[in-house]
């Protein structure tokens, strides 16, 4: 009787575990972001004090700190979010969709395509507005290039991931021949762009980006279900009533709608979306609706946290943010690989 009743208690006490576990972390992500987002809004060539920067944010105290904060700081931050947010919920869901510790939006060419819209159109001459537009209007067509190229496999996940490898491929060649051809004038802007960067946003890009990027975690959150589904494999779901094909299909649009918003703001910054998932699996273990939102908040943080790191600590002036997180990528994405290696090496010891 008592083995029965601790059976039935153990995953109810466990699931409970959990949702306080995440609660915890939710709470120290706010509070972490809040900070990061005072520094950001306080520190630079314009030093001023917390209350002083909040003033001038709603538009109170000095003209000249109002225009710091309202028309440079503050933008940028919200954006270093926005986009962070953005990137750490697609690669939360593409991991778990590709069941591939390595799917990110490189992976799916969604940042190739994006590079691509961006440089067309600053070879084209066109508004410094535009340019985000164009970076979400190509994460979009890397997207349908890839479902173009996989449907008639039933989307399945080793063509899906090999499929976006040669998109991702083709499309960087594109965005490297359209920067040998620019003018000189032109190149330097490209490949500030095309490396990752919030420098210079507006509010309209980021009010724009950020309404949308609302609404694309808000599908991520109601699509859970189907993906808690997938999990089981495809012959689970299908046994369970689920047509795997459509769901897997509507879950990467998603997902490629959140890494497009979150390139068209930033650039191709790399490694949030690819670490994230993992940082969140390992503080909260198996996967959940709250860690989707969790790994959203994780992003936002790694990304502001990176842009400080550029703007603050570092002695090159205007360095983009994506050099910073490609610097950390590279050795992660060594550990990651040797991490898949070793079962190997230990199953066939």
């Amino acid at each position: 009787m008592t083995a029965a009743l601790l059976s039935v208690r153990t995953p109810s006490s466990s699931r409970a575990r959990v949702r306080r576990r995440v609660l915890v972390l939710a709470v120290s992500g706010l509070a972490t972001l809040f900070v990061l987002l005072t520094v950001s809004l306080t520190t630079g060539d314009v030093p001023m004090s917390a209350g002083t920067a909040l003033r001038a944010l709603v538009g109170l105290g000095d003209p000249g700190d109002v225009l710091v904060v309202q028309q440079f700081r503050a933008p940028r931050s919200v954006a270093a979010i926005v986009a962070g947010g953005g990137l750490g919920a697609a690669g939360c869901v593409l991991q778990r969709l590709f069941r591939n510790p390595l799917a990110s939006p490189d992976v799916m060419g969604v940042t190739g395509g994006a590079s691509l819209g961006a440089v067309a159109l600053i070879a084209a001459g066109a508004s410094q507005l535009l340019i985000p537009i164009g970076a979400l209007g190509g994460g979009l067509l890397a997207a349908l290039l890839l479902g173009v190229f996989t449907w008639g496999s039933g989307l399945a996940v080793t063509r899906l991931v090999l499929t976006g490898l040669a998109v991702q491929a083709g499309l960087a060649a594109a965005v490297n021949l359209l920067i040998v051809r620019f003018p000189a004038e032109l190149a330097g802007s490209a490949l500030q762009w095309t490396t990752g960067s919030v420098y210079g946003r507006t509010w309209t890009e980021v009010w724009g980006a950020g309404g949308a990027m609302v609404l694309a975690l808000a599908a991520a959150l109601v699509m859970h279900r189907r993906l808690a589904v997938l999990d089981l494999g495809d012959d689970s779901a299908g046994a369970l009533g689920l047509d795997t094909s459509a769901a897997r299909l509507h879950l990467l649009v998603v997902a490629v709608v959140l890494a497009s918003l979150a390139a068209a703001l930033a650039g191709p910054v790399t490694f949030v979306a690819l670490a994230v998932p993992h940082i969140v699996r390992f503080v909260t273990g198996p996967p959940t609706a709250a860690s989707l939102t969790l790994a959203a908040l994780t992003g936002a943080v790694l990304l502001l946290a990176s842009d400080l790191v550029v703007q603050h600590l570092l002695p090159i002036e205007g360095l983009p943010v994506g050099a910073v997180t490609a610097t950390l990528g590279a050795p992660w994405l060594l550990v990651l690989m040797f991490r898949q290696a070793s079962p190997v090496r230990r199953n066939s010891a």
